[in-house]
C-alpha cells in the first residue's frame, strides 16, 4: 500500500471527478486500485436491475475482452453476497467459499484472496468494487477502508452517469438512450418540448454544448476575447506596479502568457473546428488544463489551477458579452433548462412558445416556480446531477406533478405523454365551468378557496379561477426582484393594487419572509443552516426599521378598503407575537398622528414551526386567525430539507405526524373560536383537500392552477364523508396507505382524473 493513503485517495478522486464519462472513471478506478493495493486483479461490476445481472464493466488483470460479456445472475457468486449484505466481504481464500464461481471467460486462474466492497448510493447497491489475489491473502483493515472510500466516490460518478444517460449506454451500448431525471415538483402539469439551456454569466460548468454554424467567425470571436483578457491582465499589472515588488508582478506576466498559450488557444480553436461553439470548446479545454495542473506533484504548480479557472471565467465573460440570446429554430415549444433558472430567463422566451421549466436548483417556493405557476406552465426544480451541457435541443417531457424529466422519450412513452397532455387540457376545460360556482359541499358546508400569490400579474387569473380572495400574498416577491429595499410609497402602491384588485374579498398579506431559501441580493444572509437560522419574523424584529416601513405601507394601502388581513410568518414563540403586535400598534398610531384614517386589521400567524403547534392556546388568545404553512411545518416535523433531493423521498406531505399535527392545530384554534386556513402546497393537493375538509379546516389557499381541482373535490365530498375518511387517516401509520385510501375514495366518486394531481 502506498505510504500516504490520503494522498493516493486524493489523486484518484481528482481523476475520477475529472473523467469525461463513466467508462473512463471505471477504468481509472481499477487501474489505480490495482497499483495502490498491489493486487493481481481489480474489477468493477455494475448491477443491471432490469436484467437482474451483475455485469463486469471494467477490469485490470482479467482479459479485457470479458468486459460487458461476463454476467452473474443476482444471487450468483461472491459478488452477489456483497450486494445482498451491502457490506464488504474479505476472504483469505475466496475459492473455498461454497458460493464461489470461477468464470472461465475472464481467463482467470484460481484466485484465493478476495475483497469486494459494495458501491452504494441512497441505500441502493449499484455494484461491487473487487480486488483479487492469486495467493492466500486476508486484506488489511486500512486496505478495506481505502476500497470503501473509493466505492463511495464511484457511487457519485455512477449516479451522475445514470442522470446523463451514460449508465444506459454502458449497459446497452446505444447512443442517445432515453433516461429519466428526478427532481422536486415546482408547478403542476405535463409538457413536451425541446430544451433551451440558459446559463449564468461566467459559469463554465453551466455552459451547454452547441453546434456552431460558422467556425471561422467563432474562432475570431474567441481570439478577440483572448486579446481583451490579455490587455486586462497587463492593465492589472500596471495598476499594481506601485504597490507590489517586481518579483510579485512577474505573476501577472505569467497570467498573460497562460492566456495566450498554445495549450489553451489551440485547444479551443481545435474544438471549435470540430463543431462546438466557443464557450463549449473553452469549457472542455479549461477542464483538460485543470486536470493536468491538479495532478502535478509540486504543490505550487497545483495551486496554479486556480489561476487557470479564473482565466477561463474571464474569457467566458468576454464571449458572453458579445453573444446574443439564442432561441431554438422554428416556433416549437421550448422548455427552459439550467443550473439555476431565474425569473428573468422566462421573459426571454415568447409566452406562446414557453412550455415548461427545469432547474438544477430551487424548490416549489423558488421565485421561478411561483412565476411558472402564475403562467400555468409546469416546472421541475432541484434536479440533482442535471446534465445541462448535454441537453441543448433534446426532446424533453416534464411531469410537474411528480417532479420528473424524461429525456429523449421512446415513441411509446411520447405517445402516452401526448395522451396525458390532451387529458390535462380536457380536464382544465371541464373544470373551468366550476369557476363561477361556490365551493360548497353537497351537505351545505362552505369552504372558501383562496389564491396564493406574490405577483400583480396573478390578480386576473385568480379572479377568473373563482378565487374568493388571497389567502397568502408573499410580500417578499417585490423585495426579491429589486436591487434595494423598496421604499414605503413604492410598497404602498404595490399592496394597494392587490387589495383593490380583490376588494371586497379578503386579502391576507404576509409580512416580509426572507431567509432560508429566499435571499435578497442586497441583504445577504449567509448561514450554515439557514432554515434553522435567521429568517422570517426573526429578521424583521431584529430590524424594526424595515418592519415598520412595511407595516406603514400595508396600513396605508388598506385605507377605505377594509379587506386587509395581516399575517406574521415563522412564529415560534409568543414573545415574537407580542413584539410584532406592539410594532403594528406603533405603526398604526404614527399614521393616525399623521392624519391618515387607517384601521387596525385582523392579525394572524402562520403555523409552520412545531413549537407553535404546542402553543396554540396561548397564541389563540393573541391573534384573530391561523394559517398553516404546511411546506415548512412538514420540513421541521420530519427534519427533512425540502430542497434536498437526497432526502426528497422522506418529505411526505401526508405523513401521519403531519396529519396529527394539523388535527391538533384545528382542535386548539376552534376551542377559542379562531378560524384555521391552510396555505401550504398541501392545500392544492386534491387528495389532501379531503383530509383537510374532514379535519375541519375553515379555508384553503393555493396556487391558481390547483384551485378548480380542489373545488371539484369540495363540491363532490360531503363534510360527513370527508370527516369519516379523516378519522381513518388519523389511525394510519404510513403515508402510502393514506394516499391509497384517498385516491380510492376519489376514484369511487368519479374523480379519478384528479388522482394524478395527488403528488
Amino acid at each position: 500500500m502506498a505510504s500516504n493513503m490520503l494522498d493516493v485517495l486524493r489523486r484518484i478522486i481528482l481523476e475520477v471527478n475529472a473523467a469525461p464519462d463513466l467508462d473512463q472513471a471505471l477504468n481509472i478506478i481499477v487501474q489505480r486500485v490495482k497499483k495502490a493495493i498491489q493486487v493481481d486483479v481489480a474489477s468493477v461490476y455494475l448491477s443491471d436491475f432490469q436484467l437482474q445481472q451483475h455485469i463486469l464493466m471494467a477490469t485490470d488483470g482479467f482479459n479485457p475482452q470479458a468486459v460487458g460479456r461476463v454476467r452473474l445472475a443476482f444471487g450468483e457468486g461472491l459478488i452477489s453476497i456483497v450486494t445482498e449484505r451491502a457490506e464488504p466481504l474479505n476472504l483469505e481464500d475466496g475459492s473455498a467459499h461454497p458460493r464461489y464461481r470461477r468464470i472461465v471467460e475472464t481467463g482467470e486462474e484460481r484466485y484465493h484472496g478476495f475483497l469486494g466492497v459494495p458501491i452504494i448510493q441512497h441505500k441502493k447497491v449499484l455494484g461491487v468494487l473487487v480486488v483479487r489475489q492469486r495467493a492466500m491473502r486476508k486484506f488489511a483493515e486500512n486496505e478495506e477502508t481505502f476500497m470503501v472510500t473509493l466505492a463511495a466516490q464511484l457511487a457519485g460518478a455512477i449516479i451522475h452517469a445514470e442522470a446523463s444517460g451514460g449508465f444506459a449506454r454502458l449497459f446497452k451500448d446505444v447512443g442517445g438512450a432515453p433516461f429519466t431525471l428526478k427532481g422536486l415538483p415546482g408547478a403542476p402539469g405535463v409538457a413536451i418540448g425541446r430544451a433551451l439551456v440558459v446559463y449564468p454569466p461566467a459559469n463554465l460548468e453551466a455552459i451547454p454544448d452547441r453546434k456552431v454554424a460558422d467556425p471561422d467567425a467563432e474562432e475570431a470571436s474567441f481570439r478577440a476575447a483572448i486579446a481583451d483578457v490579455q490587455r486586462e491582465v497587463r492593465a492589472m499589472s500596471r495598476q499594481m506596479a506601485d504597490t507590489l515588488p517586481p518579483e510579485e508582478l512577474v505573476l501577472f506576466d505569467a497570467l498573460a502568457l497562460m492566456v495566450g498559450s498554445d495549450d489553451l488557444v489551440e485547444g479551443v480553436v481545435g474544438r471549435i473546428h470540430v463543431g462546438n461553439w466557443a464557450p463549449g470548446a473553452l469549457r472542455d479545454t479549461i477542464h483538460e488544463l485543470l486536470r493536468a495542473f491538479e495532478e502535478m506533484e509540486d504543490p505550487y504548480l497545483r495551486e496554479r489551477a486556480t489561476d487557470i479557472r479564473d482565466l477561463g471565467r474571464r474569457i467566458l465573460t468576454r464571449l458572453q458579452a458579445e453573444a446574443p440570446v439564442q432561441m431554438l429554430g422554428g416556433d416549437g415549444r421550448v422548455i427552459l433548462v439550467g443550473e439555476d433558472v431565474a425569473a428573468a430567463h422566462l421573459s426571454e422566451v415568447p409566452t406562446a412558445q414557453l412550455a415548461g421549466v427545469v432547474s438544477a436548483r430551487g424548490s416549489s417556493s423558488s421565485h421561478v416556480a411561483i412565476l411558472a405557476r402564475a403562467l400555468g406552465i409546469p416546472a421541475v426544480m432541484g434536479v440533482a446531477d442535471l446534465p445541462v451541457s448535454r441537453l441543448e435541443s433534446q426532446q424533453l417531457v416534464i411531469d410537474g406533478y411528480r417532479g420528473q424529466v424524461f429525456v429523449r422519450p421512446t415513441p411509446a412513452a411520447l405517445t402516452e405523454f401526448q395522451r396525458l397532455e390532451r387529458e390535462e387540457e380536457q380536464l382544465r376545460a371541464g373544470l373551468q365551468e366550476l369557476a363561477s360556482l361556490p365551493a360548497i359541499t353537497p351537505d351545505g358546508v362552505r369552504v372558501p378557496l383562496y389564491a396564493n400569490t406574490g405577483l400583480l400579474a396573478d390578480i386576473s387569473p385568480s379572479m377568473r379561477s373563482g378565487a374568493e380572495g388571497v389567502g397568502l400574498y408573499r410580500t417578499e416577491v417585490p423585495f426579491l426582484v429589486r436591487d434595494r429595499f423598496p421604499g414605503e410609497d413604492e410598497q404602498m402602491h404595490i399592496y394597494r393594487q392587490v387589495l383593490e384588485g380583490f376588494a371586497p374579498r379578503p386579502v391576507i398579506l404576509r409580512t416580509l419572509d426572507i431567509g432560508g431559501d429566499k435571499e435578497l441580493p442586497y441583504f445577504p444572509v449567509r448561514e450554515d443552516n439557514p432554515f434553522l437560522g435567521w429568517r422570517g419574523i426573526r429578521i424583521t424584529l431584529d430590524h424594526p426599521e424595515i418592519f415598520l416601513t412595511q407595516l406603514r405601507a400595508i396600513l396605508r394601502a388598506s385605507i377605505g378598503l377594509y379587506n386587509l388581513r395581516l399575517m406574521l410568518p415563522m412564529i415560534s414563540d409568543v414573545n415574537e407575537v407580542d413584539e410584532s403586535l406592539a410594532l403594528i400598534r406603533r405603526a398604526h398610531s404614527e399614521l393616525i398622528e399623521d392624519g391618515m384614517p387607517v384601521t387596525m386589521p385582523p392579525v394572524g400567524v402562520m403555523i409552520e414551526v412545531p413549537s407553535a403547534v404546542y402553543q396554540i392556546d396561548a397564541l389563540a388568545q393573541r391573534v384573530a386567525f391561523f394559517s398553516v404553512g404546511t411546506n415548512d411545518l412538514t420540513q421541521y416535523l420530519l427534519a427533512v430539507d425540502r430542497n434536498n433531493t437526497r432526502v426528497a423521498e422522506l418529505y411526505q406531505t401526508l405523513h401521519p405526524a403531519v396529519v396529527r399535527a394539523l388535527a391538533q392545530i384545528v382542535d386548539g384554534a376552534h376551542r377559542h373560536g379562531k378560524p384555521v386556513g391552510v396555505c401550504g402546497e398541501l392545500a392544492g393537493d386534491p387528495a389532501a383537500a379531503i383530509v383537510l375538509l374532514g379535519l375541519g379546516v375553515d379555508s384553503l389557499s393555493m396556487s391558481v392552477g390547483s384551485l378548480l381541482r380542489v373545488k371539484s373535490v369540495v363540491r363532490t365530498f360531503t363534510k360527513a364523508h370527508a370527516h369519516e375518511l379523516a378519522q381513518q387517516v388519523l389511525q394510519m401509520e404510513k403515508e402510502g396507505a393514506i394516499r391509497a385510501l384517498l385516491n380510492n375514495a376519489m376514484e369511487e366518486v368519479g374523480l379519478g382524473g384528479l388522482v394524478r394531481a395527488g403528488r
